[in-house]
């Protein structure tokens, strides 16, 4: 059996018409053609669907086939190249099914362009291939056409941000160099300021960092909508690590300007910034997971041992406040003293103890007091 194989790999059948794919047979195919065309006539993949179909005819209208033939359209997914391939394969896997033949089925694949022709090894690997058609629509090439395809181009948000951006960049070097040399700026500073947001822009092009920025937006206004707490706790969480690292860096720096020459080691540096700024990080800590447990219990997915966090929390506090305190250097000018030995050992001994106490009580609760509306799913 011959397979004719249109691809569309962004899913813009799916996406624009919402056909549900695989659709097999050529009337189905058609069909879909037809409603692809109604909803953008610019779009490429109809001439694809539209190849496809012309391609079957063909097959069956040719005397030297003496095998039967068929023709389904696949798609993927516009959520980057990994994922549509793996929904291309998964749809040939039911186009597959579906033919129910005894005999070998080869395809023919349909593409409009080198990027659906990345998904060729995971076709090949479920059937061979007789061969890969690629479409070209024939456009008059006078001025006209040009400048139309140009506008086209340029109107796509998608290549606008990609072309524009990086060229208006560039462009920008010499009038801005000009400006520099009248107010006396060094020209390099300029071009290195450009080229900077070029760089950035770039990064932030390649890296995908726009997915995931809108991403983060997204969870952040769904939250806002739903009522969670963490989006405050985290804020405030975040608030007091930073005004822990600013406690240690000045805790730090007090520390360097008592010692003088004799200088710190990095043990006592790292010491003396802990010990400093420790406590706010365990009150951001046991701020963040008090939101987190509270918008766990709202959803109903609740566990005893969800407590278990702010008590880990003061526990590891306890443990890294008394380290710290034990490694602290002797500065009899800011009175810092370091902790005894016995005072290191009480507080290693009391983490301990919370850490294991908190554990064992919420598990005996939990076994006690089981929450049966919970999402099992959850632990």
């Amino acid at each position: 059996m011959i397979l004719v194989l249109p691809v569309d790999l962004d899913d813009d059948l799916g996406r624009k018409t919402g056909v549900r794919t695989p659709v097999v047979g050529r009337d189905a195919v058609e069909e879909a053609a037809v409603k692809l065309a109604t909803a953008d006539p610019e779009d490429s993949d109809v001439n694809v669907l539209f190849q496809a179909i012309n391609a079957y005819d063909d097959l069956l209208a040719d005397p030297t086939v003496d095998e039967e033939v068929a023709v389904a359209a696949v798609t993927g997914v516009d959520e980057g190249d990994v994922k549509a391939n793996r929904a291309v394969g998964e749809e040939i896997d039911t186009v597959l099914a579906a033919l129910s033949t005894g005999e070998e089925v080869r395809a023919i694949v349909i593409t409009d362009g080198a990027q659906d022709e990345s998904v060729l090894p995971v076709i090949r690997s479920r059937v061979p291939l007789d061969g890969v058609r690629r479409v070209v629509v024939r456009q008059a090439q006078d001025l006209e056409s040009i400048y139309y395809t140009m506008k086209q181009v340029l109107d796509d948000p998608e290549t606008r941000g990609t072309i524009l951006i990086p060229l208006g960049v560039l462009l920008l070097v010499y009038p801005f160099s000009v400006i520099a040399g009248m107010l006396d700026l060094p020209g390099a500073v300029v071009v290195g300021g450009l080229s900077t947001l070029l760089g950035l822009y770039s990064l932030w092009r390649g890296l995908g960092l726009e997915e995931t920025v809108d991403g983060i937006a997204e969870r952040v206004r769904s939250g806002l909508y739903a009522g969670r707490v963490t989006i405050v706790t985290y804020l405030v969480a975040i608030a007091l690590l930073v005004i822990g690292g600013v406690q240690g860096y000045e805790a730090l720096a007090a520390a360097r300007d008592a010692a003088g020459s004799a200088g710190l080691s990095p043990t006592q540096s790292a010491a003396a910034f802990v010990h400093a700024a420790v406590q706010w990080a365990a009150a951001a800590g046991i701020t963040s997971s008090l939101g987190q447990v509270t918008d766990e219990y709202l959803a109903e997915r609740f566990r005893w041992r969800y407590l278990n966090a702010p008590f880990y929390v003061v526990a590891i506090a306890v443990v890294l406040y008394g380290l710290s305190g034990y490694f602290l250097p002797r500065l009899p000018a800011l009175g810092v003293e370091p902790l005894s030995l016995t005072r290191l050992a009480f507080a290693l001994t009391a983490g301990t103890l919370l850490g294991v106490l908190s554990t064992l009580t919420f598990a005996v609760v939990e076994s006690r007091f089981p929450r049966g509306d919970a999402d099992p799913e959850a632990v």
